[in-house]
């Protein structure tokens, strides 16, 4: 009798478990990409190919995706643009109802074999699948591609008045031949020759205006009483050192950062160095140059929206040491 009645209720378990797992099956069955995702993808491929990338050690294309199904509500049709994708970015996005966030730094660059909230960058990870938000980072296939990032900090010396400029590859390579003509020049770096000298100071003014109004920079430069003439420049987004280093006829070398000694070297060769921290090299980019792209090729999209991040900042920072900001300032206790 007890094995009977036991039998009965396991018969009358099964049809429901079984309907629950079809219901379960069916439900991941019809996950897909959302379409808006998409077509955020297609833009940036479209605008910056990621066969320009150096995939021998960057890590760039969807790196989380997000997704859609049946029984789910569209997808919000908002792109955050961010240069590092950290905690504060992450909760902006969420904020401002972003379904894709466009990073130019990857986030992920290694495999994992475990995802917890003890590693920052995993937690955001959870963060986002929480909320359903895909990730795309294209990074140096925008430093590669011609009008991209290399491009945009060569171009600003074409604003001097009274001069003309020519810029060539630093270093070329060879896009596929399945890609547009228009790629044809792509490569890491970029040489600028001047129709005429400027002065070193008219060259820092120039870049730290056109890298977002920077109040602070750092130069290496020779020590001289003479005025330090610049007639050939040499710039790379992020850290440029490796990039630049066969550039032998540049009397500056614009970029992110550079370490100690390639800088000292070249200061004894009579070069000079402007250092401007690393994503501040990179981030005005995104506001001046891939926001408008992007505005373009979604503007067929309803109620598109293109968002550069208001969280997202340099680590670093200067500071005075005889005005330190309001989290500095607590006095040391004596005992």
């Amino acid at each position: 009798m007890i094995f009977t009645s036991s039998l009965l209720r396991t018969t009358r378990l099964i049809p429901s478990i079984l309907n629950h797992t079809q219901r379960r099956t069916f439900t991941m069955a019809t996950m897909q990409s959302p379409p808006f995702t998409q077509q955020v993808v297609k833009a940036m491929q479209t605008l910056y190919p990621e066969s320009l990338a150096d995939r021998t050690w960057d890590n760039v294309g969807l790196l989380q995706e997000n997704f859609t199904s049946s029984s789910s509500p569209p997808t919000s049709p908002v792109v955050l643009l961010t240069n590092d994708l950290t905690p504060s970015v992450a909760r902006e996005a969420i904020s401002q109802k972003a379904s894709v966030i466009i990073s130019y730094h990857p986030f992920i660059f290694r495999g994992f074999k475990s995802i917890t909230l003890a590693d920052p960058h995993q937690r955001i990870i959870l963060l986002l699948a929480q909320h359903n938000i895909a990730v795309y980072s294209p990074h140096t296939a925008i430093d590669a591609a011609p009008g991209g990032m290399a491009d945009w900090l060569a171009n600003m010396l074409s604003t001097l008045p009274n001069l003309t400029t020519t810029i060539s590859t630093v270093t070329p390579i060879s896009p596929s031949s399945s890609l547009p003509e228009k790629f044809a020049n792509a490569g890491y770096g970029r040489k600028v020759q001047l129709s005429k000298p400027i002065t070193l100071g008219e060259a820092v003014k120039l870049y730290a205006k056109g890298l977002g109004g920077l109040k602070h920079v750092m130069v290496a430069r020779p020590k001289s009483s003479e005025q330090f003439m610049v007639r050939t420049v040499a710039v790379c987004p992020g850290s440029g050192e490796s990039v630049l280093a066969g550039v032998k006829d540049a009397d500056l070398i614009v970029t992110g950062e550079m370490s100690h000694h390639p800088a000292l070297k070249l200061v004894m060769e009579g070069k000079a160095v402007l250092s401007v921290f690393h994503s501040n090299s990179e981030r005005a980019f995104l506001r001046e140059v891939l926001k408008p792209q992007l505005e373009e090729q979604l503007k067929e999209v309803d109620r598109v929206k293109v968002v550069v991040s208001e969280e997202d900042q340099d680590p670093f920072q200067i500071v005075d040491v005889e005005d330190l900001p309001g989290d500095m300032r607590g006095e040391m206790q004596t005992v």
